[in-house]
């Protein structure tokens, strides 16, 4: 079985781990300005990122061993697992609250934000749910258990609350479902009363997320929590033109008036430090990484592993617009992370995971007779 195995390596999209190791060294380049090694001389958050990578490697190379379709065996224990995950947040001495929010769990020293994993569980999970459903999704009846299915890992997601991972759940279910033929009506129809319930939803939000909604349409009223940073944001984009100002010199992150650039913030690091020319190789190499995941999509083996990659793609399509949108003050500040860039070792873990995922259909696209 090994052999075999060793055999499909060569079919491996390696274009795709190339551009993630470019992408991810970008990330690491930005990392060191934002948290100011050239001044503190503390390369802790820079370990930590390189020993996270390294993990994903390893964890990368492990899935590899195993076919997706097997895995795919286990989708209702999967689902099983995800629900458990989310709730374990509550259970005394495990779960922690951070920033207000009760999505992670303490192991040791490492804190878990259980809903990263449960993305991919749910990619994995949803997608074998989905399979028999290619052109079957006609009418919104035919969505209702496609409500039922997600609706309580949404419901349990939003109530930690976590409405920035429960829109990346709303992303890989619209992906999956448009992949599957849903009828274009159904789509118009959605997005309609979408718009047309906005007000009336608004009013059932809770303080701090109407706040973040308010400050959106109030972008340069710095009043409003969320819009200094994103003012910031535009200041150190806009202020380092067309070349920038040089690594480490960015004045708006080397004194700190950006907040968390190293995470949430961290495009607005490298457009003032690599101006407008680095975002665009940053912005091309992430349009490279995403039209690889998606050829790997459409050639295959099976549905399962198109609906599997699909998933994965749309979750990284809308933390890569959502996390660049936010830096520019297109996009609500909601704290989704740049993938394979902003800081932060479960983030990156879940990355590479997802990573993993897509390879996994990658080397298995061709089938093998015996």
């Amino acid at each position: 079985m090994l052999k075999i195995e060793l055999k499909m390596f060569k079919d491996i999209d390696w274009i795709l781990v190339t551009t993630v190791i470019a992408i991810f060294s970008i990330g690491m380049v930005i990392i060191s300005s934002a948290t100011h090694v050239n001044d503190s001389g503390s390369f802790k958050q820079f370990t930590v990122q390189i020993i996270s990578f390294a993990i994903g490697l390893i964890i990368i190379a492990i899935m590899l061993l195993f076919d997706y379709n097997k895995i795919g065996k286990y989708h209702k224990y999967i689902y099983g697992l995800n629900v458990f995950l989310l709730l374990a947040v509550y259970i005394p001495g495990l779960g922690v609250k951070i920033a207000g929010a009760n999505s992670w769990i303490k192991l040791g020293p490492i804190n878990i934000q259980t809903s990263e994993i449960v993305k991919l569980g749910f990619i994995i999970s949803f997608a074998k749910f989905m399979e028999n459903k290619k052109d079957k999704l006609n009418t919104f009846k035919d969505l209702l258990p496609i409500v039922a299915y997600a609706a309580p890992l949404l419901l349990l997601i939003l109530i930690q609350p976590d409405l920035g991972t429960s829109i990346v759940f709303i992303s890989i279910i619209f992906g999956m479902a448009f992949i599957c033929g849903i009828n274009y009506k159904i789509i118009g129809y959605t997005f309609i009363t979408a718009i047309i319930s906005v007000p009336i939803i608004y009013n059932f939000l809770k303080p701090h997320q109407r706040l973040r909604i308010d400050a959106f349409l109030h972008p340069g009223d710095p009043k409003f929590p969320g819009n200094y940073q994103v003012i910031q944001s535009m200041v150190a984009i806009g202020s380092g033109k067309i070349f920038g100002k040089g690594l480490f010199k960015g004045t708006q992150n080397q004194y700190n008036f950006l907040p968390v650039q190293e995470t949430d913030f961290i495009f607005a690091v490298l457009g003032e430090e690599l101006g407008l020319i680095g975002g665009v190789i940053l912005a091309l190499l992430f349009c490279l990484f995403l039209n690889r995941i998606l050829k790997i999509a459409q050639n295959a083996k099976d549905f399962y592993g198109t609906l599997i990659t699909i998933g994965v793609l749309f979750m990284f399509l809308y933390q890569i617009v959502q996390n660049i949108g936010m830096a520019i003050g297109l996009m609500p500040v909601t704290g989704v992370t740049l993938p394979f860039v902003s800081y932060g070792g479960s983030s990156l873990v879940t990355s590479m995971m997802a990573l993993g995922i897509v390879l996994n259909v990658s080397m298995r696209r061709k089938k093998i007779n015996f």
